[in-house]
């Protein structure tokens, strides 16, 4: 074991921090492996307890619908507040400053088009889907088997970057180096993951995430206050510092440096501010977490509950990414993960001291947070897209209605197995991209398929069902083929899925500036080319079911 370490620090200088990272989570494996171990056991304990409870698909789809509105918002934050948020933006702020930061502030104001566009309408409209609220005015097959189909694809590009984040976050803590370790990582996850949603559902899935949400706050919190003691709790000196050792000087403090050395580069920003802003109102794990209130009321609530959470956690990642870049040299962060996925982990070796054993104790602890992290959220995604398969695809379109309650659960579980096991393959592709780049491109896809249907369908007296399935397929199909022959797929060699091979046309990182537009586009105009005459008195059931819970589930 120290051969290969002391080789790598003589050939690669630069990495010290990455190999004493490994040396210390070596030494102290015993420590970091009970961590995780109390984490898993307590979670699964927890899944088992709410399995037990789960006797009806009211139970599994939306946990009873007996959530408080702070117990919902703690939920949702912990839902939202993904790998992308710990890991992902820590690393981007670290390596590109103020352009990094960015995710911070796209993924909070997006909550605003969520509270006041959707959140109180969709829980009064609908069920346990998505599919309900498009299906109650619309045909119901061809709607609902557009809506599982969205809701699918959506869940999978999330989950590739919760994937790659446990790939890269293990890696690191148990010194693991061969491709074929990080994809049994990956499969670990994907394995626990299953278990979550199969036994527990929504009850299990939500306290899981209310407990991963205090610890990540928890954890953030520790560290942004030993990041402020480093610098005597002044900001300035603290970004001064991150300026200097980024190596680009005051350019790391102003816009510009990922997005704006090239017109590309700044339609590239452009296209993932909007991804982001409007990507949260289409995203399925998060809208089905608004069944689980009893009223729209609560619902409102959990939102704003949400929005203070994640709003406080946003405002830390400012200290964990700029902490990174004044402690930690951009070579040391990019040797460890080349997406800069590690800086928040090598962030705490360095602030416990790095040969030291509060360094390793304070890594493995913020390790361990981060991978309870990537547990909950994986979970969320899972039971959203499996829902959608067992209750839109499988009972109202395969069964035509006729499925029992049982039929429905026991698909839904079968449905979680298969998605985890895509997931697993997808995964291990994605181990070396940025997380938070593959979460917008998540969003982007949300935004480009789901947000348009969705307003129309609430808002839009004349929207038809050929207008839905124009919007769907359209803005899904758009958003996946610039993904697929884009830089992310192929063409760098640094951060591509696929390297040694270029087959990208498209420039852009982020589809969501020609996606989203014609996801809106083409649900207009397939509602204008429609023949289908809208149902008004539906139309006008949905309006009043929406604004105020009459009728509402």
């Amino acid at each position: 074991m120290n051969t290969p370490i002391a080789s790598t620090a003589t050939a690669f200088p630069g990495a010290r921090s990455t190999v004493l990272a490994a040396s210390q989570a070596s030494e102290h494996r015993p420590l970091i492996i009970t961590l995780f171990a109390i984490f898993v056991v307590a979670t699964l304990v927890i899944t088992v307890w709410a399995g037990r409870q789960t006797k009806s698909a009211a139970d599994f789809y939306a946990g009873g619908r007996q959530f408080t509105g702070f117990q919902n918002g703690l939920a949702v934050s912990g839902d939202y507040m993904s790998a992308a948020s710990f890991l992902g933006i820590a690393g981007a702020i670290a390596l590109f400053g103020y352009d990094g930061f960015l995710y911070s502030i796209g993924f909070l104001v997006a909550w605003l088009v969520a509270l006041l566009l959707v959140a109180e309408p969709l829980r009064n409209s609908g069920r346990y889907t998505m599919g309900d609220v498009l299906a109650f005015r619309m045909r119901q097959r061809p709607v609902r088997t557009a809506a599982g189909t969205s809701t699918i694809v959506v869940s999978i590009f999330y989950l590739l970057a919760q994937m790659a984040g446990a790939g890269v976050l293990v890696s690191l803590l148990l010194g693991i180096t061969s491709d074929g370790g990080k994809v049994g990582i990956v499969a670990l996850v994907g394995v626990l993951m299953i278990v979550y949603v199969t036994i527990g559902g929504m009850k299990g899935t939500t306290w899981v995430q209310m407990v991963k949400a205090v610890l990540l706050i928890a954890g953030a919190l520790l560290l942004t206050f030993l990041v402020l003691l480093k610098f005597d709790f002044n900001i300035s000196d603290l970004l001064g510092t991150a300026a200097e050792n980024s190596g680009k000087g005051a350019p790391f403090l102003e816009p510009g440096l990922k997005y704006g050395a090239t017109s590309t580069s700044k339609l590239d920003f452009i296209s993932l501010g909007i991804a982001l802003v409007l990507g949260t109102a289409g995203l399925p794990h998060i809208l089905i977490r608004f069944y689980t209130v009893p009223t729209a009321k609560a619902a409102r609530k959990s939102v704003n509950w949400a929005i203070g959470i994640i709003g406080a956690f946003y405002l830390m990642t400012i200290a964990l990414g700029f902490g990174a870049a004044a402690l930690i040299s951009p070579k040391e962060i990019t040797d460890s993960n080349p997406a800069g996925n590690t800086a928040a982990p090598l962030l705490a070796l360095h602030l416990g001291g790095t040969d030291s054993n509060w360094g390793a104790i304070l890594l493995a602890t913020i390790s361990a947070v981060a991978f309870a992290t990537i547990l909950a959220v994986v979970a969320g995604l899972t039971l959203a897209s499996s829902s959608s398969f067992a209750h839109d695809i499988y009972a109202n379109v395969i069964k035509k209605g006729k499925a029992d309650e049982k039929e429905e659960v026991r698909a839904a579980r079968w449905a979680t197995v298969f998605i985890g096991i895509v997931s697993i393959g997808l995964g291990a592709l994605a181990r070396d991209l940025n997380v938070a780049g593959l979460v917008a491109l998540a969003f982007a896809v949300a935004a480009s398929a789901n947000l348009p249907t969705i307003l129309y369908s609430l808002f839009w007296k004349r929207f038809t069902t050929q207008g839905a399935l124009w919007s769907i397929y359209g803005g899904l199909t758009t958003a996946v083929v610039l993904v697929l022959f884009s830089p992310v797929v192929s063409g760098n060699e640094k951060t591509s899925m696929f390297k040694g091979v270029d087959f990208h046309w498209f420039p852009l990182e982020n589809p969501g500036l020609i996606s989203i537009p014609v996801g809106f586009l083409l649900g207009w105009l397939g509602t204008m080319l429609s023949k289908e005459e809208p149902d008004k008195d539906k139309y006008a059931e949905l309006e009043v079911r929406s604004l105020t819970g009459t009728g509402a589930h």
